[in-house]
């Protein structure tokens, strides 16, 4: 069988001489091309969407989407999507999805993964309690295109398969850091309850050493604040409502460059109803002041997606 699709495939590119009444990938009926492209991934579907008609209806058929949506997809509907055109297909449901929604007065943004549907979070740090940030001497907000929402992560492009009826918007950044300067008591904590599908999800913080800007074109960054991080390690910890808990502890280093620091994982097993998770960064040794730290964000990833963000420095 894999023979044959190689041949009709050659034949459709024009580079073989098989004469014309041989069959062809139009000749093949829908209903079995969309049983079998539904094996293939969201982008690989939208992709050989575009061979043929048959092809791009079979590409469309609502059951290969559904199959791709997560199992509470109509419960993320409700909740992320404020508007939703009625007669929507599964497969234009799964775009939406995949965009960049935003919730919470812009402090959170939530998308699926556009070649796993897996669910991935993304909370500013305006969206976080921090100790002290009310006071300039201590913390700032500062205006940045250095914040980045990291819409997927496996590099598959976008345009090859958000080939929508409906007109989104896409939002990749909050546009803004919180910036420390100097603190004895460093704290931050987070919260947030959401139905998760079922899965395993990883949850970390964005931080980056030392304040970056541009000079003529070029960016740099300036480690004057940078301090009291190589004292002591930072602690992390994650709670969940039905009882999960872990930690962790790394010493910042690297100036200039963003990393996510693993806070933890955490496991959903009911998709019907919502997780609360509290999670929480700290170096509260007094003995010592730290800073020249910036603050991105918090993000949740599929577990699948763990060792990628580790090794990048996005």
């Amino acid at each position: 069988m894999g023979a044959y699709f190689s041949v009709l495939f050659i034949n459709q590119g024009g580079l073989s001489s098989v004469s014309s009444s041989s069959p062809s990938l139009g000749d093949l009926p829908e209903s079995c091309v969309a049983s079998i492209i539904g094996y293939l991934d969201p982008p690989e579907i939208c992709k050989l969407g575009k061979l043929n008609r048959t092809f791009r209806g079979a590409s469309w058929a609502d059951f290969v989407w559904e199959s791709k949506l997560p199992s509470n997809y109509q419960v993320l509907v409700d909740k992320i999507l404020t508007f939703v055109p009625e007669n929507l297909g599964k497969r234009e449901i799964y775009s939406l999805l995949c965009t960049t929604n935003t919730l919470d007065g812009g402090t959170k943004k939530v998308w699926l993964d556009k070649s796993s549907g897996g669910l991935c979070m993304s909370i500013s740090s305006k969206g976080l309690h921090i100790t002290g940030i009310d006071d300039r001497r201590y913390w700032n907000h500062i205006p940045t295109d250095e914040s980045r929402v990291i819409v997927g992560i496996d590099g598959v492009e976008m345009e090859c398969w958000m080939l929508m009826s409906v007109s989104v918007p896409l939002q990749f950044r909050f546009h803004s850091i919180a910036y420390l300067q100097q603190t004895w008591w460093f704290e931050v904590d987070g919260e947030v309850e959401f139905p998760f599908p079922a899965g395993s999800y990883s949850v970390f913080f964005r931080l980056q050493l030392g304040r970056s800007s541009k000079r003529f074109g070029r960016r740099i960054c300036n480690s004057e604040h940078i301090h009291g991080w190589d004292k002591k390690p930072v602690r992390f910890q994650l709670w969940t409502s039905d009882g999960q808990h872990a930690r962790s502890q790394c010493t910042l280093n690297e100036p200039g460059k963003w990393f996510h620091y693993h806070i933890g994982d955490f496991n959903v097993e009911n998709s019907n109803s919502s997780t609360k998770i509290k999670l929480s960064m700290t170096q509260i040794d007094c003995t010592h002041t730290k800073g020249g730290l910036c603050l991105d964000s918090v993000v949740i990833y599929p577990s699948k997606y763990r060792e990628k963000l580790k090794q990048k420095g996005f």
